[in-house]
C-alpha cells in the first residue's frame, strides 16, 4: 500500500483586524477566559478578550510581553482583577 502526502499552502487563520505583525508574532496579548484557552488551540475556535477582540489562540505570552491596554482597563476594574 503505498500513500502521498500533500501539503497545504500556508494559510493566515487570523482574522483580519487582529493586532499582527507581518511574522504572525501579535503586537500585544490580549486578556481571555482561561478555559477558553485550550479549547481554542486544540479546535481553532475564536475566543473572545475582554476588549471584545475575536481571534485564534496561536501564541502564549512571554513574561514582559505587551498587553492590550483596554483589556488590562477592564481585567483591572474586575473584582479582585489586576491584584
Amino acid at each position: 500500500m503505498s500513500t502521498s502526502t500533500q501539503t497545504l499552502p500556508d494559510v493566515d487563520t487570523r482574522p483580519e483586524g487582529t493586532d499582527s505583525t507581518g511574522d504572525d508574532d501579535p503586537k500585544m496579548f490580549h486578556y481571555v477566559r482561561k478555559n477558553k484557552i485550550a479549547e481554542s488551540a486544540v479546535l481553532g475556535s475564536h475566543v473572545v478578550a475582554l476588549c471584545g477582540e475575536t481571534f485564534p489562540v496561536t501564541r502564549s505570552p512571554k513574561p514582559g510581553s505587551p498587553v492590550c491596554p483596554d483589556c488590562k482597563k477592564v481585567y483591572e476594574s474586575l473584582p479582585g482583577g489586576g491584584e
